[in-house]
């Protein structure tokens, strides 16, 4: 009988370009920040690398530094980026707009806790990063059952990403983090059968020497 699963859907999931919160390594979670000069650069850069790609569609969190990021990537193939608020970056509450370094001495408890990982961690008014990455998880899923046998871009968070790379190669949320979450890095995965798979991670070819210099 001939093979009548769906074909797998390749994925090129894409960090947004750097925004001045980046820049100061403050929090920006909810908070809707736009790309600086050097984030729109960034996206530019991408939607070049990806030129010539035949891709199918592009979605983005509805956070406008990742919809000005698939924005530019869109643009080329003429095609209308989708915003999905599940795709967002996870709510850090009242942390939002503060630096770790700041918060840590006067919330060391709870800043232990996010610095180890713990799934069940959420800052005050915040989500927990289990119930983060299951909403991410479950939203890049959807997104790719929807598109078998295409090429799709998804433009999101560090975050998001992180949540990807987990599922993607079973690292379970507690691990400590082994990989880059470079602003407009290039990051490659294959959706079948349910599961997620990883292809190829941190491609920043397409960003020169002056562009990967300083805070990402």
């Amino acid at each position: 009988m001939p093979d009548s699963q769906p074909e797998p859907t390749r994925i090129i999931a894409i960090r947004h370009g750097e925004t001045e919160w980046n820049a100061a390594a403050r929090i920006q979670g909810h908070t809707d920040i736009p790309l600086n000069a050097r984030g729109l650069e960034q996206a530019q850069r991408a939607a070049q690398a990806l030129a010539d790609e035949a891709i199918d569609a592009v979605y983005a969190s509805d956070l406008q530094r990742a919809w000005q990021t698939a924005e530019a990537i869109a643009a080329p193939h003429g095609l209308s980026v989708v915003r999905n608020p599940a795709l967002r970056e996870r709510c850090f509450g009242q942390f939002e707009g503060h630096s770790f370094a700041a918060l840590e001495p006067l919330h060391p408890e709870l800043c232990a806790r996010w610095r180890h990982r713990d799934p069940d961690f959420a800052a005050p008014g915040g989500e927990t990063l289990r119930d983060f990455a299951a909403r991410a998880q479950n939203a890049l899923r959807q997104i790719a059952a929807y598109h078998p046998g295409q090429l799709i871009v998804v433009a999101v968070h560090g975050g998001v990403l992180d949540a990807f790379y987990r599922a993607a190669t079973g690292q379970e949320l507690h691990a400590p983090r082994s990989f880059e979450l470079r602003n407009a890095a290039l990051n490659r995965l294959l959706y079948a059968q349910g599961q997620l798979t990883l292809v190829g991670w941190g491609d920043t070819a397409h960003l020169d020497r002056s562009l990967n210099e300083g805070v990402e």
